[in-house]
């Protein structure tokens, strides 16, 4: 298990400062978000930030892009243009969105068209040696538990696989259900803990709850990240207390 942040977590500092943090809470890496701080298409910032991140003895752990599959109403930019921007900052997997629609209101001919451009996007990145992962996550495909599972069996490629985060509105043991019907899939974790978006709370009062996610997920002995995405108030002195309780749960299930 390796630890890293989501960049879109400070989405106010820039990357030197983002990197810094980074290395404050001893971290190994950095997923980073499309939205800011590399933006598809900004080769060069992408390869200046490739160099800034590896100089500083980090890994870049993917790049979080906003890609959505088939609803392409929603892409700013193609998938070649984020795919290169990949390449450039040298991340060795990228993040999409699986559709723009929650799975109760997508009919059969929605998913198919999901599929089929995560197909596409797989064979592309794969020639690339980068590979593709589905955000878990509401209003898309992967809302449920059931849906997730069956899209992963629909789309069935091996450059194909499935970030996991919490659902919310959810017991404990419903996420844990979760876990288990997606597990062959599962790549990085969003770790996180809070109610809402809105109401983000400590990290050390969801450990023991984290404890038994990862578990469950680490049974595979898969090299993945583990990725602090957002914290209460999005207060960096919040962040290292975060951080320090992540170091402890990866030393729990060591």
């Amino acid at each position: 298990m390796k630890l890293g942040l989501c960049s879109v977590t400070f989405r106010d500092k820039n990357p030197e400062q983002i990197i810094d943090l980074a290395m404050e809470a001893e971290l190994d890496g950095i997923e980073w978000g499309g939205d800011v701080h590399v933006s598809p298409g900004e080769y060069q910032k992408a390869e200046q930030i490739a160099a800034l991140t590896t100089s500083r003895g980090l890994e870049v752990s993917s790049y979080g892009s906003y890609y959505r599959l088939a609803d392409h109403s929603g892409n700013e930019y193609d998938f070649i243009t984020v795919l290169e921007t990949a390449k450039r900052l040298g991340a060795p997997a990228i993040r999409v969105w699986p559709g723009m629609m929650g799975s109760k209101d997508a009919d059969d001919s929605y998913r198919k068209k999901v599929v089929v451009d995560a197909i596409k996007i797989a064979d592309l990145a794969g020639e690339e040696g980068i590979s593709v992962h589905l955000e878990y996550h509401d209003h898309t495909l992967t809302d449920t538990k059931e849906s997730a599972r069956r899209l992963m069996e629909e789309i069935a490629h091996q450059n194909v696989f499935l970030y996991w985060q919490p659902p919310n509105r959810v017991s404990v043991e419903e996420r844990i259900t979760s876990i288990e019907m997606v597990k062959q899939w599962i790549s990085n974790v969003h770790i996180f803990h809070w109610y809402s978006f809105n109401e983000r709370m400590d990290l050390a009062n969801g450990a023991k709850e984290w404890q038994n996610y990862l578990e469950s997920i680490e049974e595979d002995g898969k090299e993945r990240y583990v990725l602090m995405e957002f914290v209460k108030d999005d207060d960096e002195r919040q962040f290292l207390k975060d951080a320090k309780t992540l170091h402890e749960l990866k030393a729990m299930i060591k």
